[in-house]
């Protein structure tokens, strides 16, 4: 098979049967397409990795293999041990496509995101158009956090927003493909000269923060990160988490975010932007009692949040751990 080589990196945690479902449609829409097709199991001690090993020789799926990380070091981690395992075998592929165990790409979603980089040979990273099974968009596209934005995103108030419209987080759904500052993993292409340029995720970010780190860094080395609404992707959504039911916001998420902010702008930026948070936060407060509207949010984000960041204020500062790739010769 002749033409650009594509790897789908596929990260399991605990729910192999969607993994599964995954890969068959990933092998769909990677026919005609050179390239493999890496499973990592993230230690899910659950027997996944001996199922979906049985699975995928019972089926006969050649350009798919399975491996095991061996320890769960979150997202970033998980695919950064896909990729150099894959490197052992021999030369680099032209990208890497990251696609969520929960993600499901549509007919000629892969295709659309090769062809765009293929076209676009200054574009670094590619990602999909994400919708839910009933067809509901899910918003993948995002500005950069920032002080300006934890303060417009807390208070949550028409007037706020508009002052601060352009620090808001989430961009609306384009026609066309667009720049952005950076875009989640579910479904995302990356060019592997990028990778040898940067370096793989910093696995200091468990969960959480870590794309928006690769797309900041990415940018910064001159790589943008393309929004294309042809290539379209079913994602279930927080399937390995479980955040769409926990009440409270995991330390690991406060762990990210404080990073993320420390590690791009200073601690002294980190600390202001949860200044911010907590302003926005009264704001949002005022706003509720004043026109009786409901709670909402998760339980004690704020109280959780401050604890958290007055601890790691007095730890050692994280070193961030960003794994690097064999340069592309």
């Amino acid at each position: 098979m002749t033409g650009p080589t594509v790897w789908t990196i596929i990260l399991n945690y605990k729910t192999a049967d969607m993994t599964l479902q995954s890969a068959e449609a990933a092998l769909r829409e990677m026919e005609g397409i050179a390239g493999r097709i890496i499973i990592v199991d993230n230690d899910s001690q659950d027997g996944s990795f001996e199922a979906l090993t049985a699975e995928v020789a019972k089926k006969g799926w050649d350009r798919v293999s399975v491996i095991a990380s061996g320890h769960n070091g979150g997202f970033g981690a998980g695919n950064n041990f896909g990729i150099l395992a894959g490197l052992k075998d021999g030369d680099p592929p032209d990208y890497v496509y990251l696609l969520n165990s929960d993600a499901f790409p549509d007919p000629g979603s892969i295709k659309a995101l090769l062809d765009h980089l293929e076209a676009n040979p200054k574009t670094g990273f590619a990602g999909s158009y994400i919708h839910g099974p009933e067809g509901d968009w899910h918003c993948t596209l995002f500005n950069y956090p920032t002080v300006f934005s934890e303060l417009e995103s807390a208070a949550n108030t028409g007037p706020v927003t508009k002052l601060l419209r352009k620090y808001v987080i989430p961009q609306p759904l384009p026609n066309a493909p667009r720049e952005v500052d950076w875009l989640a993993g579910a479904s995302m292409m990356m060019r592997y000269q990028v990778l040898a340029d940067i370096g793989l995720f910093d696995e200091t970010f468990f969960l959480y923060f870590e794309e928006t780190d690769l797309c900041r860094r990415a940018k910064q080395a001159g790589w943008p990160t393309v929004y294309v609404p042809e290539s379209s992707v079913t994602h279930i959504g927080s399937a390995s988490t479980g955040m769409k039911t926990a009440t409270r916001k995991p330390a690991y998420w406060f762990d990210s975010r404080f990073h993320y902010f420390a590690k791009n702008h200073g601690r002294v930026y980190a600390v202001f932007a949860t200044l911010a948070c907590v302003m926005g936060s009264a704001v949002w407060g005022l706003r509720r009692l004043i026109s009786r509207k409901p709670k909402t949010g998760p339980d004690n984000f704020l109280s959780d949040m401050i604890s958290h960041d007055i601890k790691v204020m007095f730890k050692p500062v994280q070193p961030s751990v960003e794994a690097n790739t064999p340069t592309v010769p």
